[in-house]
């Protein structure tokens, strides 16, 4: 089964698509947006949660089961408990941070935000996505939300993308840079 990360754009879109209407008519943008940002930080730090969602050896009630409880334990909504329902009735549930993400990305959207892909080695603690926030608030004179991911492979520092621009400040990079200097020489 594919992984989140290979997950169609058209599947993610269509689904998000669905989500964002139900949450439109019944007013409940904000409490969909909080309980997807909650999924998500769940997704990123439990590898066996992600691993669970995308492997077939488990049926789509089982998916559905597991979600479900862990949902519930957190705090969900039940417009999300539903629709986690339907993505594992659909066999769908290894798409749902992509469908998180396009969720995020059209409510932003239409809220005139803008979204910066932010990659850390470690998980920003609040304050730093805060001051971070406020910063690229400034630097792009945009009311900017972070979508922040984990990459232990950096080491250090941040991967920063602004629309189709890459900050790279990650100490993995400053490595690789440092080893090609010393090769040449």
């Amino acid at each position: 089964m594919a992984g989140t990360a290979n997950a169609s754009p058209i599947i993610a879109a269509r689904y998000a698509s669905a989500l964002f209407d139900i949450a439109d008519e019944r007013h409940t943008l904000d409490q969909i947006e909080g309980d997807l940002l909650k999924l998500k930080a769940l997704l990123a730090e439990n590898e066996n949660l992600r691993g669970a969602l995308r492997n077939p050896m488990f049926n789509g009630a089982q998916q559905g089961n597991a979600i479900i409880e862990i949902g519930k334990a957190v705090g969900l909504s039940s417009v999300v408990l539903s629709f986690l329902g339907v993505l594992a009735r659909n066999r769908r549930l290894f798409a749902l941070d992509a469908i998180a993400d396009a969720f995020l990305g059209e409510l932003a959207r239409r809220r005139g935000q803008m979204t910066v892909d932010v990659t850390s080695a470690q998980p920003l603690t609040p304050e730093q996505a805060e001051r971070l926030t406020e910063k690229l608030n400034q630097t792009l004179a945009a009311k900017v939300r972070i979508n922040a991911k984990v990459d232990p492979s950096l080491l250090g520092g941040l991967v920063v993308k602004i629309g189709s621009k890459l900050i790279d400040s990650s100490i993995r990079t400053k490595l690789i840079g440092l080893e090609r200097i010393m090769k040449g020489a």
